[in-house]
């Protein structure tokens, strides 16, 4: 149970920081405002009705199919491999980050993204646990691929 609990945590922290800095946006710029940062590096607050960098934009049916069976695999993979080392970490991120653009979804119609590199598409905290979260999820999996085999 260490590792469905260790998951469920991790989801919860990423849920809960996408939130409030989305919250945080909401509240300090206004819809379309650009904020320099840094060279290169400006926050905004834009809504992405698509996925990843607006892909998919309006269809919000296929959308949510996609989130969800994509979501029933992960899952489903975690259960049966749940003893894997680190496996939670990158579980927990995924689940955290599609948890908290689909609360916006559900609120809003639309996700909120605010970290808006120039010459790059808006993105968010979650969109970025979501990224690392793969990376990591592909990690972990190669190397308990690698252990079993030498096993």
């Amino acid at each position: 149970m260490r590792p469905i609990a260790l998951a469920l945590a991790t989801a919860g922290v990423v849920a809960a920081l996408d939130q409030a800095t989305k919250a945080i946006v909401k509240d300090e710029i206004v819809p379309g405002e650009h904020v320099d940062v840094i060279p290169g590096l400006q926050l905004s607050n834009v809504r992405n009705t698509g996925v990843a960098f607006g892909a998919l934009e309006g269809a919000g049916l296929i959308v949510a199919v996609l989130i969800g069976l994509s979501l029933a695999l992960l899952i489903a993979y975690f259960l049966v491999n749940r003893a894997m080392p680190l496996l939670w970490l990158p579980v927990g991120m995924l689940i955290g980050g599609a948890a908290g653009n689909l609360i916006d979804r559900a609120r809003e119609g639309a996700v909120v993204d605010f970290i808006d590199p120039v010459r790059w598409p808006a993105f968010n905290v979650a969109d970025s646990c979501i990224v690392v979260g793969v990376f990591v999820l592909l990690w972990v999996a190669e190397r308990g691929a690698r252990r079993a085999e030498s096993s």
